[in-house]
């Protein structure tokens, strides 16, 4: 089994970085963080750097953590690549960031995190920035 992590490069990402790092030393299982970014679009605020993932995985390291990274280039749909990894690794458990989005918001654009908390075929933990 597998804890997996969502990571975007802001400080949802971060919280979630740190909760699943924390779930994965609990439960003495490997970490899988996964950054999604969209092939549909020219810019996408949700790809992190090389750099910051490289940072991510020497920070994981130091942590002592059995940990990889892994970027996700293909489709437009984040909730349905990061459900495809949980299912491909057999995750135990899936850690997202989670903001607040209006309901109109939710009803555009539609909520990532609503989908995966719907659709993942593990337990979800959902957490915020402190």
């Amino acid at each position: 089994m597998t804890v997996l992590t969502g990571y975007v490069p802001n400080a949802f990402g971060e919280a979630a970085l740190s909760h699943a790092a924390q779930e994965a030393r609990r439960r003495h299982e490997p970490l899988l963080v996964v950054n999604m970014s969209r092939d549909d679009v020219l810019a996408d605020a949700h790809r992190a750097p090389d750099d910051q993932l490289a940072r991510v995985g020497r920070d994981l390291a130091e942590l002592g953590l059995d940990a990889s990274v892994r970027r996700v280039e293909e489709g437009s749909d984040p909730a349905e690549a990061l459900l495809a990894v949980a299912r491909e690794v057999d995750a135990s458990v899936l850690v997202i960031g989670l903001r607040h989005r209006t309901p109109v918001g939710k009803l555009i654009l539609g909520s990532t995190a609503q989908r995966v908390l719907l659709d993942a075929p593990c337990p979800v933990l959902a957490v915020k920035p402190a």
